[in-house]
Parts: structure tokens; C-alpha cells; sequence
């Protein structure tokens, strides 16, 4: 059981792009799947990569681009304190993030539906 995982094949997670944003980057939580090793999450038809970027603990295997995936924090304070802008939550993970947190999505989140 790695950190990442706790033993879970799916888990609710924080990920947000790195490469071109700094802090700042299109920030999302949702379910998350993860291989057997844990070196591998997969989220919305994209794999990724652990990695020990310069921003990002993870990579995106098809463009390269570093991301920060973490699990969800009970606070809600999952970016960085330096970053800016709206977190999505995916709609099939609201009743589950709004469970964790024990808070209603705070106005400056929105929620999106995968497409």
C-alpha cells in the first residue's frame, strides 16, 4: 500500500497542470484510478507518470506536461497557496468531495461534468 494509494483502486484526487502555470494552473479533483505499482495514475483517458519534476510529481505520458496530483484535503485548501483560480470538481465526485470535507463547494469552485 504506497501514500498515493492507501490501498484504494480508485480515490478522490487533486490534480493540477504544472508546466506553462506555475501555481496557477487548470486545476481539477475527481476519481482517479491507479495501477498495481502505484507509479501510475490514470484520470479522464490520460495516464500519468510519477516523476521528480522541477513542479509537478507526475507526467503526463502522451505531451510531457508536469502535474501535481495529491489526495483531497479535508480543509479544502488544495492548491498551492500561491496559485489562483477555480477548482473543478467532476460532477460524479461532488457528493463525495462535499462528504469529505464536511463543507458545500465554496463559491470560487465550479463543478464540470467529464466529458
Amino acid at each position: 500500500m504506497s501514500q498515493l494509494t492507501r490501498g484504494q483502486k480508485r480515490r478522490l484526487m487533486y490534480i493540477e497542470l504544472k508546466s506553462g502555470f506555475g501555481d496557477s494552473g487548470p486545476a481539477r479533483i475527481g476519481w482517479e484510478r491507479f495501477s498495481k505499482s502505484g507509479q501510475s495514475v490514470y484520470y479522464n483517458s490520460k495516464r500519468f507518470i510519477k516523476c521528480a519534476g522541477v513542479s509537478g510529481n507526475f507526467y503526463d505520458v502522451e505531451t510531457g506536461e508536469e502535474y501535481w496530483i495529491s489526495g483531497v484535503k479535508k480543509r479544502g485548501t488544495n492548491r498551492h497557496w500561491a496559485g489562483k483560480g477555480p477548482v473543478e470538481v467532476d460532477a460524479d465526485a461532488v457528493e463525495e468531495y462535499e462528504s469529505y470535507t464536511t463543507n458545500p463547494l465554496p463559491n470560487n469552485r465550479s463543478v464540470r461534468s467529464r466529458t
